[in-house]
């Protein structure tokens, strides 16, 4: 039963990280990076579809992606959502292929996507910090219920306060990273 609890509680906690590290991925640095244009929707036949569903997107250059649209009659739907996404990009397009270059970010801009990223990863550790709360609420429930040792219980609250030490650490690695990917000019 504990074994159970604490694995639910790495579960989740791993989840919560990768959920962060996604997010992270779409924010935008000086270099071009697919991730940040493959989950924009673009209105393909009525329903909104993701743009890595509807193209072959590439890098060829450091400051520079091609989305090569599968269907050429949807290249000015995906123009459309490029510049609707707020990612300060603009899209132009050769009749084949839809070019996005990746402008220098300014100063003022390196400054916001820092406070961006540092709210991603406090998003992250507060997801973390419920699980293990939940974790221990139920490790509680479990002592009243089945009558297991006191010992036993602080035991696995440990166990799960330094899993949750690491996933924390990894979290504000992961921030630390991104923050230096930014502020490379």
């Amino acid at each position: 039963m504990i074994k159970d609890i604490t694995q639910d509680a790495i579960h989740r906690m791993d989840q919560a990280v990768a959920h962060t590290r996604t997010e992270m991925s779409k924010v935008r640095t000086g270099r071009a990076n697919t991730e940040l244009v493959e989950s924009i929707k673009v209105s393909y036949y009525g329903s909104l579809t993701p743009l890595n569903q509807l193209s072959t997107i590439s890098i060829p250059e450091p400051r520079l992606i091609t989305i090569h649209p599968f269907d050429k009659s949807i290249i000015e739907e995906v123009e459309k959502a490029i510049m609707e996404s707020n990612l300060g990009l603009t899209p132009n397009n050769n009749g084949d292929l839809i070019l996005v270059p990746i402008p220098p970010l300014s100063e003022e801009r390196r400054v916001d996507l820092t406070k961006y990223v540092h709210q991603l990863a406090e998003e992250g550790r507060i997801a973390v910090r419920n699980v293990r709360r939940d974790a221990i609420n139920n490790l509680r429930t479990l002592q009243k219920e089945d009558h297991i040792s006191e010992d036993e219980i602080k035991r696995s609250e440990s166990e799960i306060q330094s899993i949750t030490d690491g996933h924390v650490k990894t979290l504000n690695d992961m921030m630390e990273n991104k923050e230096k990917e930014i502020m490379i000019v």
